[in-house]
């Protein structure tokens, strides 16, 4: 039997408007599957959206993420920085930006200031001193994209950075950066405006600590004279062993120096991070071009661990510390072994102090 055109029309009509309904409907319930499952920082939606769905449906998930994403790395228990970096590996998250629940607004740039070194000189402490600062955003890992991930290129780089507002910086620090002869070029290809930090340290300090750092991961290592020298008899200084290398300032600097003015390096003391870190840090914050915001208020002296710690923030249940393996008690290291030590490292220190036009009081 026929209908009448009208009512077929409507018939088709109703049916039309089921089927769009349907298929808005499964638009829908993929975005959000995609949002849900961290796929939509690629798509031209609102910064907030992926945060605040996943956050309020995930609230567990989503605190566990916040405590690893770099913005809060200063926030975790007393736990070796290094112990943490290997952890957040393990876990697939040091680097995996779409897991990122902290905080998405701003802009992801290229780091304005970069601290290249040294190891044990004191660079996770300045760091986390620098963190307190509103105006600092920076990596909590170090990247090592300049001397291990280069290959990677440099969009995946920027991808580990955090979100950054107007007025301010992006950092990071890879200690390691100084004494790797290609840092320093692929640093000037990115940015030859960036900003370098250097903390230093009383080399023949920095390589027993160094040394120490080593013996607890390896304890069947050498003892410390049978691999500074390479005759024990000559007293002849093995400069190819790299505790003694890194304190070869001088020489480092050297060659980064072909690259970057001096006028775009801060020569931070180690020894002075521990006396007077907000003295120091009133520098760091000049350099940078930032408020003195961090002073003396937020420091206090831990006599048990021999340093300087945060003071509690509001809403902390305790001060923040550097890890228990800050500070380690060096092993015993005969008074002869340092002297000769010593005397290798004069000349390259008065070099460096000439070179820095900074006396940093090393005997």
């Amino acid at each position: 039997m026929g209908c009448w055109t009208t009512s077929c029309d409507l018939g088709h009509l109703k049916a039309r408007s089921k089927v769009s309904v349907l298929f808005t409907m499964i638009l829908i319930f993929t975005y959000l599957f995609y949002c849900l499952t961290g796929f939509c920082d690629s798509m031209p939606s609102p910064l907030f959206v992926h945060q605040n769905f996943r956050s309020k449906l995930f609230p567990k998930e989503a605190k566990k993420l916040s405590h690893w994403n770099g913005s809060v790395v200063r926030e975790l228990p007393e736990q070796d920085a290094t112990d943490v970096e290997e952890e957040k590996r393990q876990r697939g998250l040091a680097y995996d930006s779409n897991l990122s629940v902290s905080n998405n607004f701003g802009t992801k740039e290229f780091p304005q200031a970069i601290i290249i070194g040294v190891k044990k000189g004191g660079t996770r402490a300045l760091l986390e001193f620098l963190r307190v600062h509103p105006d600092v955003r920076a990596v909590g890992a170090e990247p090592h994209f300049f001397d291990r991930f280069y290959e990677k290129g440099l969009q995946w780089y920027r991808n580990l950075m955090p979100r950054t507002l107007d007025g301010q910086i992006t950092m990071e620090k890879t200690p390691s950066y100084f004494i790797t002869r290609e840092a320093a070029p692929r640093v000037f290809s990115m940015s030859r405006s960036t900003k370098l930090i250097v903390v230093v340290r009383d080399p023949v300090t920095r390589a027993v600590s160094d040394y120490t750092q080593t013996l607890t991961k390896s304890p069947g290592l050498p003892s410390f004279q049978n691999l500074v020298f390479k005759n024990s008899t000559t007293g002849l200084i093995d400069t190819s062993w790299s505790a003694v290398r890194i304190g070869i300032y001088a020489k480092h600097l050297e060659h980064w120096l072909r690259y970057f003015p001096l006028a775009q390096f801060l020569f931070v003391s180690g020894e002075k991070l521990v006396t007077d870190p907000a003295g120091e840090m009133g520098r760091v914050q000049d350099f940078l071009g930032l408020k003195r915001v961090v002073t003396n208020k937020h420091f206090y002296f831990n006599q048990t661990k021999g340093f300087p710690c945060l003071k509690k923030p509001e809403g902390s249940s305790r001060p923040r510390c550097l890890g228990k393996s800050k500070g380690r008690p060096h092993p015993h290291i005969p008074a002869e072994v340092l002297h000769r030590l010593r005397d290798f490292y004069r000349p390259l220190n008065m070099k460096f102090y000439q070179m820095t036009g900074q006396d940093f009081g090393w005997e």
